[in-house]
């Protein structure tokens, strides 16, 4: 395996998930917030699932989004 090929798709696929996530998420608060559903002051459980096809790989990463 080339280790500086794989560091790089590795480094570019979690950055579109990073960017693509941040941005659905701050769209469906602002809408949310938008439509009163929300406040402002609330704790937001978030979760998300890293899977691997054909890998046993689903690993998953729970937390906390503050408003306010």
């Amino acid at each position: 395996m080339d280790e500086d090929l794989f560091n790089m798709e590795l480094r570019k696929f979690l950055k579109k998930v990073g960017v693509t996530s941040q941005r659905e998420i701050e769209q469906s608060i602002r809408k949310a917030l938008e439509s009163g559903q929300l406040s402002g002051n609330e704790k937001i459980k978030a979760k998300v699932t890293v899977t691997l096809e054909g890998l046993d790989l689903n690993h998953v990463i729970d937390g906390e989004i503050g408003l306010g």
